[in-house]
């Protein structure tokens, strides 16, 4: 499958001040996609705390630099924004990650895993997700890099990005699917025959 990656500007954000324009920026659109990255341990018991907070628009993508910025009214303002929805992949974990660094109410958040078995997609990880509705794939080779570098790379910028950003175009997608009902379902039985069921 030929690969996916956003194509818009991705901003690095260092200081609580960049994160305060950033989040006035991102309050007045109408949907943000959102994803968080954390630096792997590689020792058995040893947990890092979230690194990177990626928040994205349909053509900017803001990456926040958490343990750089610290405390930060701005952040906090808009994880709990109640009114543009913010979407995203598995947030039970990322909500809880960033739990450990602000105390804050969650706002106005979507889970695709809640919603995309609505349209028969059983396989719930971003990268089987992107590829069943648009027939492209997601670079994952990043997600095991070291996000707490004192600068991201290009390549991980634009995989933090791309991440964010997938969930928008994701979410949007499932929107038209479930109003056209334009997808077909394909089943397995366990004897591996393929059932087609046509919605359309």
């Amino acid at each position: 499958m030929p690969l996916a990656a956003f194509e818009g500007r991705i901003i690095v954000v260092l200081t609580e001040s960049e994160a305060k324009k950033a989040v006035d920026f991102l309050l007045t659109q109408e949907i943000l996609g959102i994803d968080t990255e954390t630096r792997p341990s590689f020792r058995k018991g040893k947990h890092n705390m979230v690194s990177l907070l990626q928040v994205s628009t349909h053509d900017t993508c803001f990456l926040f630099r958490l343990k750089r910025i610290g405390q930060s009214p701005s952040i906090i303002r808009l994880l709990e924004n109640t009114h543009i929805p913010m979407i995203g992949l598995s947030l039970h974990d990322d909500m809880h990650a960033l739990k450990e660094l602000y105390k804050f109410t969650p706002g106005n958040y979507i889970d695709l895993q809640n919603i995309i078995r609505n349209i028969g997609i059983e396989d719930l990880s971003l990268q089987k997700i992107f590829a069943n509705l648009f027939n492209k794939r997601l670079n994952k080779r990043q997600q095991l890099s070291n996000w707490d570098a004192d600068v991201l790379s290009e390549k991980q910028q634009l995989y933090g990005a791309t991440d964010a950003w997938a969930c928008i175009k994701i979410y949007e997608e499932y929107l038209r699917l479930t109003e056209t009902k334009d997808y077909t379902i394909i089943s397995t039985k366990e004897n591996n025959e393929q059932v087609s069921t046509d919605i359309s």
